[in-house]
């Protein structure tokens, strides 16, 4: 499924209105908002995509917070949640959604949140172990991420000295799990669902454009909970040809002159 980004060839096709309530957002209060797919400044019907349909990633803009939703579908067809923003500063949200007979889209938006805003943290150092609810997840390869190649993400979970396989995890969004990934600098965008491994309780492919430190979480469910861990990784220039499998995650990503 390819994932075509909002830029200056397709933005007149489909214009996505973020409305918010009360209109000046503040930290620590709960806010409304409302996303509005519209074409022609006609409302357009969406198609269910993995298992919804609209997916919402909202993130600050240091990558430090992190929300994976799902907007509730309105009477008037709009989607619409309630979000209380931790501290003041720049948000990014990242809409993923299917048009009726249309193809699969990402559009991304900011949105200033006043309030007390914390220090940036710039700390870039690779993290490879995340601990989550009593689970602990390794990414396995993650200091031989390249692009130029199809990537793969090999990832491990073990709870109370146990190592975990496939079968010990519930379908999420019709996978086995949920991947976002997005670069620190010029917040280039990957959506990936993982596909089945017998190794690896986790596994995904895909391919990365831009070189850089990108931020990562992995989704994952058991006994109806979402668990949610995170990673940094430091992807490096890969050759140019050197693989060319194919990845199962929403091409193309944003990059600076898409935005």
């Amino acid at each position: 499924m390819d994932l075509k980004a909002v830029n200056a060839e397709n933005a007149v096709a489909y214009k996505v209105q973020l409305t918010t309530s009360p209109q000046n957002v503040e930290a620590g209060k709960p806010t409304q908002l409302t996303l509005a797919v519209k074409q022609n400044e006609k409302i357009v019907p969406l198609d269910i995509s993995h298992e919804m349909k609209l997916h919402l990633m909202v993130v600050s803009e240091d990558l430090n917070w992190f929300r994976h939703v799902h907007p509730e579908e309105q009477k008037d067809g709009a989607y619409a949640m309630m979000e209380t923003f931790p501290t003041g500063g720049k948000y990014l949200l990242f809409s993923d959604f299917k048009p009726s007979g249309g193809e699969q889209t990402l559009n991304k938006q900011e949105i200033e949140v006043g309030g007390k805003i914390s220090p940036v943290n710039n700390d870039i150092s690779t993290k490879y172990t995340s601990k989550v609810d009593g689970f602990t997840l390794t990414l396995l390869n993650g200091s031989d991420f390249k692009t130029n190649k199809t990537q793969h993400l090999e990832i491990s979970i073990e709870k109370d000295g146990k190592k975990l396989i496939e079968k010990d995890l519930q379908q999420y969004l019709g996978a086995s799990a949920h991947i976002v990934m997005i670069g620190k600098v010029g917040k280039e965008f990957l959506h990936i669902h993982p596909v089945s491994d017998s190794r690896f309780p986790v596994f995904a492919q895909t391919k990365i454009e831009k070189a850089g430190v990108y931020r990562m979480w992995a989704q994952f469910k058991i006994e109806g909970k979402v668990h949610t861990a995170d990673f940094t990784v430091d992807v490096t220039e890969g050759k140019k040809g050197e693989n060319e499998e194919k990845s199962h995650a929403h091409h193309p990503v944003f990059t600076p002159r898409q935005q």
